[in-house]
């Protein structure tokens, strides 16, 4: 199974997205904020928006919430204004790792995600030192159970994805970012809820990791989601299931 995979098999079984929702609508507000900010207040003509309002909705929050985040990003309400800011670096066992976050102070941001490295067994490099590892792509999971896999494919295929992994306890879609949305629509219209679904940065190849290594690195990956100005953060690590259920 991919550390990919994994690591939101992980968050989801420890239901660190439910405990700190606080924490999770102030990550959505701020996509909202920035998705509003680039493309416009309109989902209909900006899909990046479409998708952060979807993803807000999921997590229950409220419209008037929504509309506020959306405002402020067009310039109808006051509100902070975020930078985007990709930081890279490694991890234990030279694992790569890419950290998506906005900020309103790139200087805090900056020396507070580099302590968290260094805290815990990884370190930061300079821009272009691990981007080259991974390539941007609509990324699905949804469960076994959900079909078979010969109709899930067919299902995907014609919608237009790239690629159905077997991962064990899941199916991986894998689609090209153009492609995500209409994927994604067609899963649905299935019938299958994904467990996953996200245009994000994936590896094009994993490092292994096991014991020491690996929990260290799954702490490094909770220290850096758990930072307020981190959105997302994509490694490049695979780990044994006994390592994962030892975290």
């Amino acid at each position: 199974m991919s550390g990919h995979s994994k690591w939101h098999t992980i968050k989801h079984k420890k239901g660190a997205l439910d405990a700190k929702r606080g924490k999770v609508f102030t990550k959505l507000i701020k996509e909202i904020t920035v998705a509003a900010r680039t493309g416009g207040g309109d989902p209909d003509a900006n899909a990046r928006l479409r998708k952060a309002i979807s993803d807000a909705k999921a997590a229950n929050m409220p419209n008037d919430t929504i509309a506020r985040a959306t405002q402020k990003g067009t310039g109808g309400a006051e509100g902070d204004s975020y930078d985007e800011i990709t930081y890279e670096g490694y991890g234990p066992g030279g694992v790569a790792v890419m950290v998506d976050s906005m900020t309103d102070n790139r200087n805090r941001t900056v020396a507070e995600i580099r302590h968290i490295f260094s805290k815990n067994g990884g370190n930061m490099g300079t821009a272009g030192a691990v981007n080259w590892m991974f390539e941007k792509k609509g990324y699905i999971v949804v469960g076994k159970d959900a079909k078979p896999e010969e109709e899930l494919f067919e299902i995907v295929t014609e919608a237009g994805a790239e690629d159905l992994r077997d991962d064990e306890d899941n199916f991986e879609i894998i689609t090209a970012p153009d492609d995500f949305e209409q994927v994604l629509e067609a899963v649905k219209q299935a019938g299958v809820e994904p467990q996953v679904a996200e245009v994000e940065m994936l590896p094009k190849e994993y490092k292994r990791l096991e014991g020491n290594e690996a929990r260290q690195m799954l702490k490094l990956m909770e220290a850096l989601e758990d930072h307020d100005d981190v959105q997302k953060v994509s490694a490049n690590f695979d780990i044994s299931e006994a390592d994962m259920e030892s975290a």
